[in-house]
């Protein structure tokens, strides 16, 4: 109550409300100049480690380090195995969780029924995308290792990383799904279309642009995670490359690969960096910067797929 009165009584006078407003104002500023000094220091700290990274590991970067398997020698040592290796092992990522993570959106939020089910599902995936990536390492170990015997190959790695960014992509999906205007569909099923019509030919081309970028956003991801990988068993050290998937007798394409032990280019850096000589810390910065360059260009490839497809519609 005297709060109350208090209140009553600076807001009947007015010299107590500018200073009130004044107040405020002062408070206003002083968070708006810590905002910008956190941004500041956050900013000179990136492009400081991100400058240190590029003055350090920039003489490395030639043909002969991308095209040279790893070496105890710093001087021959390359990363042709780990940027191969990341490759594959995205590629099956992507082929897994991509269309299970889209069809999965697509039916529960334009088929399942709405009820407690549905709900507990929904808190399900939520959770599943904060959980930290050496669980899913431990489940891959668990169950494609040793229960389906897959090994430490390329296939479980792809597999443990697509159940990775499988939460990720469902909701995205879902969300882009949600964001397409109700009327769009309404005015589809006016004129006799089904509901497998209206989501392929309006709701799933208007609403890729978001799907495609919570897609490329969890494969970079990915293409950075260590954890799991070497939880499943991922080589530190590995001169010889899996392999080809195409051959030059018939049936042409081979799948030997997925079977393949591999190593990456995060595990790669990890073993670089804990070597004591320098030259190999050199090596491990110019693999950070292939690394960083390789997700700076998905991003940049997922803003643009994005750019392209909301061009396109036109509501």
């Amino acid at each position: 109550m005297r709060s109350q009165r208090t209140i009553l009584n600076n807001l009947r006078n007015p010299i107590a409300i500018a200073a009130s407003i004044r107040e405020r104002k002062r408070w206003e500023q002083f968070f708006i100049v810590l905002g910008w000094f956190s941004l500041l220091v956050a900013l000179l700290t990136l492009v400081f480690l991100v400058g240190d990274l590029f003055l350090r590991g920039l003489p490395m970067l030639n043909w002969k380090f991308f095209t040279s398997p790893p070496s105890s020698d710093p001087e021959e040592a390359g990363i042709l195995t780990a940027w191969v290796g990341s490759l594959l092992v995205i590629l099956v990522t992507a082929f897994v969780a991509i269309p299970l993570g889209i069809a999965a959106g697509i039916y529960l939020e334009e088929y399942a029924p709405k009820n407690w089910l549905l709900d507990f599902i929904e808190v399900n995936i939520t959770n599943l995308a904060g959980v930290p990536s050496i669980i899913y390492g431990l489940l891959a170990l668990g169950f494609f290792v040793y229960i389906l015997n897959w090994g430490e190959s390329i296939l479980t790695a792809g597999f443990t990383l697509a159940l990775l960014i499988l939460p990720v992509v469902i909701v995205t999906t879902r969300e882009s799904l949600r964001a397409i205007p109700q009327g769009i569909r309404e005015a589809a099923y006016a004129v006799g279309s089904s509901r497998w019509q209206v989501i392929a030919d309006h709701v799933l081309p208007y609403s890729m642009g978001g799907i495609l970028t919570g897609i490329i956003v969890g494969i970079s991801r990915a293409i950075g995670e260590t954890a799991p990988l070497i939880t499943i068993g991922a080589l530190t050290f590995i001169t010889f490359l899996p392999d080809p998937p195409i051959q030059s007798e018939f049936p042409y394409i081979s799948f030997k690969w997925i079977w393949s032990p591999f190593t990456v280019l995060p595990i790669q850096m990890f073993n670089w960096v804990s070597r004591p000589q320098e030259a190999f810390q050199v090596n491990a910065a110019a693999a950070g910067i292939v690394l960083l360059v390789l997700t700076l260009a998905v991003n940049a490839t997922a803003i643009y797929l994005r750019y392209r497809f909301r061009k396109s519609i036109k509501w």
